[in-house]
């Protein structure tokens, strides 16, 4: 078990560090309940394989296949819990396979997304709409923004390392009493800085 003063010291050096660690999002879903149950069968649940940095999220067992007008993604991983409305999120690279043109977008804005079929071992939906590209953004602890004046919404800078080093812009600050500080990128963005999961970046603060 560790120590108070441990403890301290890791809070303390979250708080005043402006690195963050990264998570890659490779694409994936997150289902509404009545999609789940039209998928999977009336009343089914999700089970969990693993927790996710975030608080509460967890990538489930289950997976599903993606159908758009050019071609399909099978074995794609359905994220938990499940959500007032189903989301699909792919990269770019993704969506030229599939056929499909979604926006770059804040999660859950998904107005004027298009839509595709999703196949499950039970059933299957076709939705109007849902895909995006997930826009690039920054989880951020509210007692972090508050110490450090960092804003909800805010757009920051980001500097990697390494032999593809680059400078990533418009990075959207997600401010939350229940978050992790992590950067979530997808993979296009990942492969062509040469980022992996748990790899750190820099914010820059002009």
């Amino acid at each position: 078990m560790k120590s108070l003063e441990s403890t301290l010291r890791e809070v303390l050096n979250e708080v005043i560090s402006d690195e963050v660690v990264v998570g890659v999002s490779n694409r994936h879903i997150h289902l509404s309940q009545e999609d789940l149950e039209e998928l999977f069968g009336v009343g089914y649940s999700l089970s969990k394989m693993k927790d996710m940095k975030q608080p509460g999220q967890f990538a489930a067992k289950e997976t599903v296949t993606i159908e758009g007008p050019k071609g399909r993604f099978e074995g794609v991983r359905i994220l938990g819990p499940v959500r007032k409305e189903t989301q699909v999120e792919v990269s770019v690279s993704d969506s030229f396979k599939i056929g499909v043109k979604p926006p770059i977008r804040e999660s859950g804005k998904l107005d004027r997304s298009p839509g595709i079929k999703i196949i499950g071992p039970k059933g299957s939906v076709v939705k109007e709409r849902g895909v995006i590209v997930a826009g690039r953004h920054i989880h951020m602890p509210k007692y972090i923004a508050d110490i450090r004046g960092y804003k909800d919404g805010e757009l920051v800078k980001v500097e990697t390392s390494g032999e593809r080093k680059v400078v990533l812009y418009n990075v959207l600050l997600r401010v939350g009493s229940n978050m992790a500080k992590e950067i979530h990128l997808d993979m296009d963005e990942a492969n062509a800085a040469g980022l992996k999961n748990d790899d750190y970046v820099k914010i820059i603060r002009d």
